[in-house]
This record gives C-alpha cells, structure tokens and sequence, in this order.
C-alpha cells in the first residue's frame, strides 16, 4: 500500500481537516525557522534548492542547521555521519511510545518512521490523540514535513531580501516546545513525578554532560522510568 493510497482509502475530509488543525501551531512555528534556515544556507553560498532538497530528505531541523558548518567546511563523511548519529539518536527513544502500531500499511509506516520529529512525537503522545486512526496521523506528519520543506524553499528563494538586523527568527521552536511542554503537563493528570523527573534529568545532564546534554538527559530520564517501574511492580493499586 502506497502513501497516498494509505493517505486515502476510505478516508473522510474531517481526518485531513484535523490533521491540518493539529498541525497549524507548529506550522507557524516551522514557517520563521525554515525561513531563517532557507536564508542561512544562501549565505553560506549554497545554491538556493540545497535548503528545500535538505528539507525534504533529511528532515531533521537542528541536524540540517549544524551540516550547513559542515559541508561548507568540506568536513569527512566520517564526521558527518557520527553528527548526524548523536543529533538524532534521540528518535530510538521516541520508538517506545510512537503509535507506529496505529499506522496501517508497510509503506505507510515506512514513512511515519522517516518523517518522525519532536513535534509529531509529542502530538501523536498526547493522551487526546491515543484514538486517532492512522490517516489522521499520517496527515499529521505530511503536514509538517510539507511546511518545514516549503518553509526552508521559500527562505533560501527570499533569503537576500530578509535583512540582517531581523533577530528572533530562532525563538520560534523554543517558544513551541515550551507550549507542548505545558501541554504534555496539564495531560499528565496528577502525576507529577513524571515531569518532575523529567525536570532532573535534564539538570543533571547539564551540569554533568554538557557536551552531550540531550543524549544524557533521555538516558536519565529513562532509567529513572525503569527504575521507578520496577520499585513499584507488585505494589497494590489504589482506586
């Protein structure tokens, strides 16, 4: 089963008109980021359609930002491929809870497991989206992947005409993390260990691996998961 066959057998018009409405507040945090991501590589004297084939093809935002440094630098393959491992190793974790089981089609979660980013993983988590069918998901997913392409195009196409002096650009995904951020917490529904753990994880991989923060923190936070799994195995729940 192809994509769009997976995109549209027996698909009704509310499955993509909800993906799209999932999808708008990270689409217009995508839009000033893949702009300032498009200008930033006509600067660096790549040609234009390198922002939009990296957009389609990569698909890893602060992945792409660091090998602009790196092609232009003319750094080996070897160097490129151990960043590209370190930047995005965190996807092994995000593989634990992805609804990649919700998805039908071999082709359709070949796609799902490709386009995989932070905004996807943290709406498709949310406890409201646990119903959603596979189209919505998938939409879902087109969506965000078109947006951070048509973004990034649109910026290297524009790029000489964005002035210097405009600073901010770069806020713009640390704004929208902060919001699913308090998003995931108000759905945590009383547990407050989780975020709370979450917090510490990330504090401690901070002050003791600051070169590697990301990395350390996800593996804190799940061994602290494990741990806390494992300390309340054969408890009684209380209703």
């Amino acid at each position: 089963m192809g994509i769009s066959s997976a995109l549209t057998e027996s698909a009704t018009p509310s499955d993509a008109r909800a993906a799209f409405k999932d999808s708008l507040g990270v689409g217009l945090a995508f839009l000033p980021l893949g702009l300032a991501f498009g200008a930033l590589v006509t600067r660096s004297d790549l040609p234009w359609w390198w922002a939009g084939l990296s957009a389609a093809l990569i698909f890893g935002g602060s992945f792409e930002f660091l090998l602009i440094g790196l092609v232009t630098s003319a750094a080996p393959l070897a160097a490129i491929a151990l960043s590209a491992f370190m930047v995005n190793v965190r996807h092994a974790f995000y593989a634990l809870s992805f609804p990649l089981h919700r998805v039908n089609g071999r082709l359709g979660k070949a796609y799902s497991t490709y386009v995989l980013c932070d905004e996807a993983y943290a709406l498709t988590t949310d406890e409201q989206a646990r119903s959603w069918p596979s189209r919505r998901i998938l939409w879902l997913q087109l969506l965000l992947h078109l947006y951070w392409t048509g973004g990034s195009t649109a910026g290297a196409l524009l790029g000489p005409l964005v002035p210097d002096s405009v600073t901010g650009l770069d806020f713009a995904l640390t704004a929208l993390f902060t919001v699913l951020a308090l998003d995931a917490v108000r759905n945590v529904r009383g547990d407050l260990p989780t975020p709370a753990l979450a917090l510490l994880s990330a504090l401690a991989a901070r002050l003791l691996f600051p070169d590697q923060m990301l990395l350390a923190a996800f593996a804190l936070f799940t061994a602290g998961l494990l741990a806390r799994r494992l300390s309340t195995r054969g408890k009684p729940s209380h209703a």
